[in-house]
């Protein structure tokens, strides 16, 4: 911990006017998921991109289910604020346990979704949202960074977790549907 420590301390250090609104502006995106949930809705509405907003759907369940229900209250780590309470916090102090990011997790969800959907374009955009709200993170001084790469890695493996289940019932439906037509 005291690496991770040193880390955040040092990023206290490169604060800027400028860097402080933008990285406030990043972590707010990601608060309760906002900016996902909307991407997921609006990508659910429109025919054309219904199956990725499905997997979405299924990718941020699992994603909400192992950080929040089942990681944070198990590990139950304080956040980096509680242990060196001299720093000034920019935003609200978050009042959920500190391991992993959820905030990161979201995030990365959506974008191994995103890619793994062949959406490349949305996935860059999505991409560099993901890294701005991962390193708002620590600079807010509100994850440690193994908090913020677990939420990566959780990520990551949560959208490849909900385009598996997606696939796997696609193809159990087309099977189903190839079978009722062979007995016609």
């Amino acid at each position: 911990m005291a690496l991770e420590l040193q880390i955040l301390d040092y990023l206290q250090t490169i604060h800027t006017p400028l860097l402080d609104k933008l990285l406030i502006g990043a972590s707010t995106l990601g608060n309760t998921g906002i900016v996902w949930i909307g991407l997921t809705l609006i990508l659910l509405i429109i025919p054309k991109t219904r199956s990725v907003g499905k997997v979405l759907v299924l990718a941020l369940i699992i994603e909400l289910v192992t950080v929040n229900l089942i990681l944070k209250p198990v590990v139950h780590r304080p956040r980096p604020f509680e242990v060196n309470p001299a720093v000034q916090l920019l935003v609200k102090p978050p009042v959920d346990y500190s391991f992993p990011s959820g905030h990161t997790s979201m995030a990365f969800t959506v974008v191994s979704v995103l890619f793994l959907m062949k959406r490349r374009s949305l996935g860059i955009i999505a991409c560099i949202l993901a890294i701005l709200i991962a390193f708002s993170r620590m600079y807010l001084y509100v994850h440690f960074p193994t908090d913020v790469l677990a939420g990566l890695i959780i990520g990551l493996l949560s959208g490849y977790a909900g385009y598996k289940i997606f696939q796997y019932f696609e193809n159990s439906n087309k099977n189903k549907n190839e079978t009722d037509i062979d007995k016609a």
